[in-house]
């Protein structure tokens, strides 16, 4: 397997040095958080997005996901949806980044009604990721935490460009274990986002192999399943500040995971 980081975890970084503690900590890839309050995001333009690339590229990284903030699911009507999906997609592209990231975002509505949404506009988006090499992956999180939630809106949509990214905090919140889970993405699934957490009532980002997360039961099950894709680290620093900084656990982190690999070969 793959290691990767998301930049939720340094905040405002320069992308010249995030490319630089990527590659001096170890890890093989990232996950660029697509947001206007950092570096990357779809409102930048041709020059920068090369600037953003060759960074990366020289530095051996690769840009694994844009790491949007599209809900596929919320209210409303459909074409803002569409237009921000459009946005990232190109962003992606542009960037060489073989991913996307999207919410279910369903709010209030029933599951039936959430998951018809979503499903609608990931299926009208998908011929584009397609035509640019680039697939929209459904975080599980908010309105579809666990895996068999994130399931029923993949299966409705039924195209390849569009999966799914296992977030082993929002389904174990959900009260699903990893053996649950991964049956239910494995033919959706794009990448594992990894954490850890002191309690279900205290989400502050902890080292990784500190908190009470089931990342040993998950690296054991997709290692016992031959499954050989990508695991990010989301530690959420940016929704924590009192966190610990992330550049002083990655190397720990990195052999954390190491481990973990090694004990489940």
């Amino acid at each position: 397997m793959k290691l990767a980081f998301s930049t939720l975890g340094v905040p405002g970084m320069p992308v010249p040095d995030v490319a630089r503690l990527a590659a001096g900590a170890g890890y093989h890839g990232i996950e660029l958080r697509a947001h206007p309050e950092e570096p990357v995001h779809p409102g930048i333009g041709a020059d920068e997005r090369a600037r953003v690339t060759a960074e990366f590229r020289d530095a051996g990284v690769e840009i694994l996901t844009v790491a949007g903030y599209v809900r596929a699911a919320q209210t409303g009507p459909d074409e803002p949806v569409l237009t921000g999906l459009g946005e990232l997609l190109e962003l992606a592209h542009d960037l060489g980044a073989r991913n996307v990231r999207v919410f279910p975002g369903g709010g209030e509505q029933s599951p039936e009604e959430a998951d018809a949404t979503a499903a609608r506009r990931l299926a009208a988006a998908a011929p584009r990721a397609a035509d640019l090499g680039v697939r929209l992956l459904l975080e599980t999180h908010d309105s579809h935490r666990t895996g068999a939630d994130a399931a029923r809106v993949l299966g409705l949509v039924g195209h390849g460009s569009v999966g799914a990214i296992w977030d082993v905090m929002h389904t174990w919140l959900g009260g699903e274990d990893p053996a649950t889970s991964y049956p239910a993405l494995f033919a959706h699934l794009g990448y594992v986002q990894v954490k850890d957490i002191a309690s279900a009532e205290d989400t502050t980002p902890l080292p990784l192999g500190e908190g009470v997360l089931p990342l040993t039961e998950c690296v054991e099950l997709l290692s016992r399943e031959g499954w050989d894709g990508w695991l990010c680290w989301e530690y959420e620093k940016r929704w924590h500040p009192q966190a610990r900084a992330l550049p002083e656990l990655l190397a720990p982190g990195r052999e954390h995971l190491l481990r973990l690999l090694a004990d489940a070969a």
